[in-house]
């Protein structure tokens, strides 16, 4: 078998159906009548007694209303086992997903998306919320493995809604509101304690590097030298060397101005409208949903926004009683303003909150009379921004990230348009085939400009054009036989082919030295600077089958078996097998429980499979690579980039899942407990090589390692009051698990990355640090454990014995070792349902409990050398006085690197409890609007962000799934006012 694009001829299977079946008649489409009784499952649907997975389902009612951007956001806290690490600020961005932990170390961890039954690799945020009927979330091996090598990380199937039979209805839905920052800023000092505090510094500092000095010389240099050789503006009424003295901030001085807020100039309030109409119905024949969307969304940062334009054509038609044909069309185009590396470069001097969170407190955005303190403004009477000539060395001199935001940009343009179009046969009354083919094209262009007044590009300008296009196509068949026997038995067998290809077209472009103002085309720039282009392409082939069982809907088998190849292997690994069985047994059903009215269902289930995962960055994982472009003048140059084991492939996750689902007292209390084992073997890492072996990166990735995930979910859902006037109900999700590497590679006992450590019998993401011991009262030092093994000289002066411990001032001897982990004790969420008359009261929280976060925006303001940068409040608490218990060490230029080290002083508990969305809206009575031709009309006020309770102001607790922090667009609370209404 090769990997070429083929599909199964669908008009020789077509004419095959009708010349032997033409008068037969269709199979009852609607056998199972209740719709709540089905959920989607992979490659079709299926009676959710039946199931012997684990099966999340969210339905358009948990999603219309709420004010995202992206789908996906309503998966969070949707169910037990579902982290969602919440995406950046900028409007549109998208999310990350693990579905029962992180089970890869070098591949991706995200799930696969299959929208509308084809798996999807757009964007999520080009699909309309509103025009979605349901997501579920595949868990086990028994929900996903007919997916196979996709499916390791779980699986999200996206059901997009479809018109009915005889029935029309015209949906207008309708919000607007605010947009502001949901995580508050991390509490700094303001003027005067930010001048007292770096005084302290210089002072001390002094002491050290000139001991012999009298402490009155030393305050006299301090004071001397804190403006002028230092911080470099002086925005109070006093003399340079009058504003501290002898470690006392004059309390004559007054500000001269006090427009110190950078982020009020960044920041503020933005509104967000959302607009979508939707015409279903049908006839006997032919149904049909279109819709017509339109987001538009401004950030809270200045410039940065994103609109959205989205129509939607669903149509399913019964051309004969045997035939069946039906398709999805839907088109998008997004236009999006991104704050200038605002969320994309955590290091950049313009990243808005790197920028506003560490700039000191006393400079200003803007210029002013260095004597009257009064704003200076140019001839166009516009105010003048300040430059950053005078100020201190850590403060960004030369940059100012209010000014550089307004004059460049970065603004993307997206298309996208799906198109899936299938046919389904009835060759016999219980067997049906079906063919899908689905394209997808997907393009961007991105155009940045950096001004020549300030910044990376002053005095010159510069102009890059950056252009993606993807190209998606696949195709599948699938057999279905289903027969209900005499005496109680259902068999369903499924036999299906698979086969898909991925283009990726992406080329750079970008000019200098412009010539005009106010023009960005590459036309107005005289210099190229660089020109690039790629073109990249993967295929996919896979063969699977699946054979569900069960008698009286009490006893249920199910195996599938799919078999998968893979361009990024080489052709001799390139196929493997994945696998699934399960079993489930409906108790409730035997006669020693039949009749017990409290039970309504006590059903156990179990499942055990194999599925794969290739989903590493490089798409040519076995070949070596080389890269070209480093040419010398006319001469040309390549480089090696990329050495590679030609065996590399597949990981391979083995899952074990069982679970007992219960419904008690007539269904008011319904959940369900379950065990989940995942061990992955074959997992790829990068193998360290030495050095000297010259292997670009310093390793090969290669499939050596092990890794566990094993824990418990929980699902409650109780009615608590249940009327014709009142329904209250509340959930209650939880999943707790570990997380433990068990096996590396040959030779290599340790591999350390970043602020971890990976070793057999450890979490993939435990923090592997310096021990921090805290303050010694005596002198205000910092201190570490000492590692005695490597530093045993226990005289040198920079080791103490305090109170029998043996700690020391200098970093680089401390003491490494584990200090927890990210992953979390325990997470999950908690919401309430509140219907009363036509009121209702929705709200829904998430929490996480254990874990920790490793917070660098925090140390980053906890320098005790300033130069420029902000400090935070905490600094206030600073050691002193000997004797003095406090931990934070002295303010000191001379312990800057050592207290600024990277330790277990900058950890932090995760653990934190958040109201994620809430909602109230009122449903006007049908007899008050059917005048009106209306059959349903809600208001109501939804919001996203609402509230946070965690262990530190402007820490983000959920930002990411390793545990670290960056300096990003942080989260925005949307609050809404909306109508939705269906004619």
């Amino acid at each position: 078998m090769n990997l070429k694009l083929q599909c199964l001829s669908v008009g020789a299977l077509f004419f095959l159906g009708t010349a032997i079946h033409a008068q037969k008649t269709k199979r009852d489409s609607s056998s199972v009548k209740d719709i709540d009784e089905v959920v989607v499952v992979a490659y079709g649907k299926q009676k959710k007694i039946t199931l012997t997975g684990s099966n999340v389902q969210v339905g358009a009612k948990e999603i219309e209303g709420r004010p995202i951007s992206n789908v996906i956001q309503a998966l969070d806290g949707s169910g037990a086992g579902v982290q969602v690490s919440a995406g950046s600020g900028q409007p549109g961005s998208g999310l990350s997903i693990r579905i029962r932990g992180t089970g890869s170390y070098l591949v991706s961890n995200d799930p696969l998306i299959v929208l509308d039954g084809v798996p999807y690799n757009g964007s999520i945020s080009t699909i309309n919320p509103d025009d979605v009927e349901s997501m579920n979330v595949l868990k086990d091996a028994s929900s996903t493995s007919l997916y196979g090598s996709s499916a390791a990380n779980g699986v999200v199937l996206i059901t997009t809604k479809r018109g009915k039979k005889n029935r029309q209805t015209i949906s207008l839905n309708a919000s607007t509101g605010m947009v502001s920052r949901f995580i508050k800023e991390y509490d700094r000092v303001g003027p005067a304690d930010y001048y007292l505090l770096t005084w302290e510094s210089m002072r001390n500092g002094r002491r050290v590097t000139n001991p012999n000095e009298s402490l009155a010389a030393s305050n006299l240099y301090a004071s001397n030298n804190l403006i002028s050789g230092n911080l470099k503006t002086n925005v109070y009424d006093v003399l340079d060397n009058q504003l501290v003295v002898d470690g006392v901030f004059n309390p004559n001085a007054k500000l001269k101005y006090d427009d110190f807020d950078w982020q009020k100039e960044i920041l503020g309030t933005a509104i967000r409208q959302d607009y979508s109409l939707a015409v279903a119905g049908g006839s006997d024949k032919t149904t049909y949903y279109t819709s017509f969307g339109y987001t538009k969304e401004d950030g809270y940062v200045i410039k940065s926004d994103f609109e959205r334009l989205s129509l939607r054509l669903n149509l399913d038609s019964q051309l004969r009683n045997w035939f069946k044909v039906g398709t999805s069309l839907t088109g998008a185009a997004i236009y999006s303003t991104n704050s200038v590396d605002g969320a994309e470069n955590n290091s950049a001097y313009i990243n808005p909150y790197r920028w506003t969170r560490t700039m000191g407190p006393i400079y200003s955005p803007y210029l002013h009379d260095p004597n009257t303190g009064q704003r200076m403004y140019g001839i166009d009477g516009q105010p003048l921004f300040d430059p950053g000539n005078y100020r201190g060395s850590d403060a960004a001199g030369g940059r100012n990230v209010i000014q550089e935001l307004l004059l460049n940009d970065d603004i993307t343009r997206r298309y996208e348009l799906n198109a899936n179009v299938y046919a389904e046969l009835q060759l016999l009354p219980d067997l049906t085939f079906r063919t899908n083919g689905a394209y997808s094209v997907r393009s961007s262009l991105n155009r940045g400009y950096t001004n020549r007044v300030i910044g990376d590009a002053i005095g010159i300008g510069a102009a890059s054009r950056t252009n993606y296009f993807y190209q998606d196509i696949t195709f599948n068949q699938i057999l279905t036989y289903q027969k209900a026997f005499q005496g109680g038995h259902d068999l369903t067998v499924l036999a299906g082919h698979e086969n898909s290809k991925y283009d990726y077209y992406y080329l750079y472009g970008s000019k200098r030295n412009q010539i005009l103002d106010n023009f960005y085309e590459f036309s107005n720039f005289i210099d190229l600077a660089s020109l690039s282009s790629t073109y990249n392409v993967r295929a996919k082939e896979g063969w699977f089958g699946r054979v569900n069982y069960n008698f009286l809907e009490k006893y249920m088998l199910e195996a599938s078996v799919r078999r998968d190849g893979s361009s990024r292997f080489e052709e001799n690994v390139r196929w493997q097998s994945f696998w699934s069985v399960g079993a489930g047994w409906v108790i409730n059903k035997e006669n020693f429980l039949k009749n017990v009215k409290a039970i309504n269902l006590l059903k156990l289930r179990a499942s055990y499979g194999e599925i794969g995962n290739d989903g590493l960055s490089s798409w040519y994982a076995y070949k070596s690579l080389f890269g070209l472009g480093y040419n010398n003048g006319t001469e040309p140059g390549i480089l090696l980039s990329t050495v590679a084991d030609p065996t590399i492939t597949w990981e391979t996750k083995v899952q074990r899942d069982l679970g007992l689902d219960f419904a008690l007292f007539n269904n008011r209390v319904k959940g369900s407990v379950e065990y989940f084992n995942s061990k992955t073997k074959d997992l790829l890492f990068p193998l360290p090589t030495p050095v000297n072996a010259g292997i670009p990166g310093e390793s090969i990735d290669g499939n050596v390692g092990e890794l566990v995930n094993k824990g418990f979910e929980f699902n409650l859902g109780v009615d608590i009051v249940k009327n014709q006037n009142v329904t209250w109900g509340v959930n209650v999700f939880a999943t707790t698990y570990k997380n433990e590497l068990t096996k590396l590679p040959p030779d290599q006992t340790e591999i350390i990355n970043g602020t971890k450590k990976l070793m057999v019998g450890k979490d993939l993401y435990s923090f592997w640090l310096r021990s921090w011991y805290g303050v010694d009262p005596a002198d205000g030092a910092g201190l570490f454990l000492l590692d005695q093994d490597l530093f045993p000289d226990l005289n040198a002066s920079d080791v103490r014995n305090l109170n029998g411990v043996l700690v020391t001032t200098n970093q680089n001897k401390a003491l490494y070792e584990y200090h927890g982990k990210s992953t979390p004790d325990i997470f999950g969420s908690f919401s309430t349902n509140l219907r009363f008359k036509n009121w209702e009261l929705l709200a829904s929280f998430n929490y996480q409990v254990g874990g920790k976060i490793y917070d660098t925006n925090y140390a980053t303001l906890m320098g005790s050398h300033p130069q420029g940068a902000a400090l935070h409040a905490d600094m206030l608490n600073r050691w002193t006085t000997p004797g003095q218990v406090t931990d934070v060490p002295i303010m000191s230029t001379a312990n800057s690197a050592s207290v600024g080290a990277a330790s277990s002083r900058w950890l932090v508990d995760a653990s934190y409890l958040m109201l994620r969305n809430a909602s109230i809206g009122y449903n006007f009575n049908p007899e008050m609007i059917k005048g009106l031709g209306i059959s349903n009309l809600k208001l109501y006020v939804s919001g996203e962000n609402l509230w946070l309770a965690s262990k530190r102001q402007g820490l983000e607790p959920y930002q990411s799934f390793n545990g670290t922090t960056t300096n990003r667009y942080s989260p925005s609370r949307i609050i809404t006012f909306g109508l939705s209404t269906k004619f």
